[in-house]
């Protein structure tokens, strides 16, 4: 292979011809720092973008801008960006914000900045100062008045055509597949949009942003089982958190009334589609508030989200048409196992015995002696129902035994204030009114004390700091938590969890 121009080279060539083109490259910048001239500079500034350019200019014909050129008054600009295609007389750079081309005048330019355009590589950033024009096709550019190259390449850039079509190797190089891959870059727009949606809402809402401890020296605020670290000052263990919420109901009994965190939080579970063990969610508190307001409110900042950004409260997820468009729908679990657990006898949803075998022996889930009634209804539910659960739903009533941190229901102690929104099949948030009473509180951390010691990883400890806390008196107050990277799924149309964070975890890569 000669050393020309490797603008058409392939991230998935042969070992020995990618080697060759690094090779190559390498060669390149030994060139260019033997010619005495900076490989890195950092003089060059940028003033505009792309797609501001694209923008400012749209519905100016070529014409109207070369009488502008005629009167003198051309549009000086500086752009910068990576060397994405070479089009001949036509180069196309990509900056944050989208792709321009760039005009190669050759009876304009200098013979050395001719070389130095002649010998540029896919992958190059380079910074351009120059005019606005547009060619016969209908296509802005700038005309090229003064080249500098910022960055060389040192690594061949995937095949220009086809990009990084390897799924695991888009997620392992996530800096390649932002480079080549436009839907990548638009998710990961959107994402930036609805954490700062967000963000706006709650604000706009009342609401005050906090953040909480990440390290925890109990796991606690949800059922999961925790990644585990140890302090060596203060020689003890601690625990990477798995939800802010007590934390944040102290800030509530504190006076703080209405907060919110939107935050990291880590369990140790394992990788599908919808999971990954470090993940974003927003946790949100308001004093003198019920589990039907937060309903109220997670519809009106779902609809609001998907207008502002989407343009619509209607939107495509994997070729299903889903409506954010209030009010959603609202259903018990035991009407949810009534309406889907197929053969289901509706007549023992209380009676334990049953519930048990329908688990072991229709569902073929595994029964522990210390499930009660709660946690094997649970179980039927999320077996039968909960993939079902197309359009926006909110489930309601879960049991006590599976909600060891929500109030019990006064209508029946058995049952919960509490809901679970499903949209596609997915919870996308978990809410309730708070248990306040420290008394009932005590009570359900030493039955989930009493899970654990039966087994159950994921059980909570007994928080006797909490209870501690709650005793000075925590006002009637609903709390919520939503995944936003699962909300992020749902707004962009992707599949899998890990194509809406920037650098999910992957098993490690044999070599």
């Amino acid at each position: 292979m000669s050393k020309q121009s490797h603008l058409d080279s392939d991230q998935n060539s042969a070992p020995e011809d990618a080697n060759e083109l690094i090779a190559q490259l390498q060669a390149k910048l030994d060139e260019i720092t033997a010619s005495g001239k900076q490989p890195y500079p950092n003089q060059f500034k940028r003033t505009d973008y792309a797609q501001d350019l694209q923008t400012a200019f749209d519905g100016i014909s070529k014409q109207e801008i070369a009488d502008n050129d005629a009167k003198g008054e051309k549009t000086q600009v500086n752009v910068a960006g990576r060397v994405m295609l070479n089009r001949g007389a036509f180069i196309v750079i990509q900056d944050m914000t989208g792709r321009i081309q760039l005009y190669v005048a050759r009876k304009e330019l200098s013979e050395e900045t001719l070389a130095s355009i002649k010998s540029l590589d896919l992958g190059d950033i380079i910074g351009v100062s120059g005019y606005v024009g547009r060619s016969g096709k209908g296509d802005l550019y700038v005309h090229i008045e003064e080249f500098n190259l910022l960055t060389k390449a040192l690594r061949p850039m995937p095949n220009k055509f086809h990009g990084l079509a390897d799924i695991e190797a888009r997620y392992r190089n996530r800096h390649l597949d932002l480079m080549t891959n436009e839907t990548t870059r638009d998710a990961f727009v959107i994402r930036s949009q609805v954490i700062s949606g967000i963000r706006q809402f709650m604000l706009n809402e009342r609401f005050m942003e906090v953040e909480t401890p990440m390290m925890h020296p109990i796991p606690g605020g949800a059922v999961a089982r925790p990644f585990e670290t140890h302090h060596n000052a203060l020689d003890m263990p601690l625990y990477l958190r798995i939800a802010p919420e007590l934390y944040l109901k102290r800030l509530v009994i504190g006076g703080f009334e209405k907060v919110f965190e939107i935050n990291r939080s880590f369990r140790n579970e394992g990788v599908s589609t919808r999971h990954n063990p470090e993940f974003t969610m927003i946790e949100f508190y308001q004093a003198y508030a019920d589990y039907h307001d937060l309903m109220d409110l997670t519809e009106r900042m779902f609809a609001e989200l998907a207008d502002n950004i989407l343009g619509s409260t209607e939107l495509t997820y994997q070729e299903e048409t889903i409506s954010l468009k209030a009010p959603f729908a609202r259903l018990s679990m035991s009407d949810a196992i009534a309406q889907y657990a197929e053969g289901f006898d509706m007549a023992h949803i209380d009676d334990r015995e049953y519930l048990a075998d329908y688990v072991a022996n229709t569902l073929k889930q595994q029964v522990k002696d210390v499930f009660g009634v709660g946690k094997l209804k649970t179980i039927v539910f999320e077996e039968t129902a909960e993939h079902q659960l197309r359009q926006p739903t909110f489930i309601t009533e879960y049991p006590a035994e599976t909600s060891p941190l929500a109030r019990r229901s006064d209508d029946n102690p058995e049952i919960t204030d509490r809901f679970e929104l499903f949209v596609g099949g997915r919870e996308l948030a978990n809410g309730f009114s708070e248990l306040n009473d420290p008394a009932d509180q005590a009570e359900r951390f030493r039955g989930q004390v009493a899970e654990k010691d039966a087994g159950d990883d994921e059980a909570m400890h007994f928080d006797a700091d909490y209870i501690e806390a709650l005793a000075y008196g925590l006002p009637p107050t609903a709390g919520e938590g939503i995944g936003i990277d699962r909300l992020v799924m749902l707004f962009t149309d992707s599949a899998s969890i890990r194509d809406v964070i920037l650098f999910p975890h992957m098993r490690r890569k044999l070599d």
